[in-house]
């Protein structure tokens, strides 16, 4: 069970990453033309950082308290803090018809809700 944890969390983090690096760093411009992208037109260059922001701290928060031992129930929190990010991309997918990101998204929820569950429940970090 630890192993598939482990996987999972290295998956999201990846995923953060890649995605808060995207939000963060590429000019809107590019953002807003690339498939999936269009809804940053839509909104503030300010908003997109910030979610660019939350993804790193995301990633941040998945890997860095287990690894150090320092306050690992942060793991289980930030997954469900991703789950909540994950409902804002569906709605906002959603409501652009893109239903491959609405699909997408859904999929990094449940890995996050199994990270959540497990991390909380049946696999949580003990000395």
């Amino acid at each position: 069970m630890n192993l598939a944890l482990w996987i999972a969390t290295g998956l999201l983090a990846a995923v953060a990453v890649s995605g808060g690096i995207s939000k963060t760093f590429v000019p809107m411009e590019k953002l807003a033309v690339i498939r999936g992208g269009g809804w940053t037109a839509d909104v503030s260059a300010g908003f997109v950082r910030t979610l660019g922001l939350l993804e790193l701290l995301a990633a941040v928060g998945l890997i860095v308290p287990a690894v150090l031992d320092i306050a690992p129930v942060l793991v289980p929190v930030t997954a469900v803090c991703w789950i909540l990010l994950m409902v804002g991309a569906m709605i906002t997918h959603g409501r652009r018809g893109e239903a491959a990101f609405v699909v997408l998204n859904l999929f990094y929820l449940a890995v996050a809700a199994f990270i959540a569950w497990g991390r909380f429940g049946p696999g949580p970090f003990t000395g």
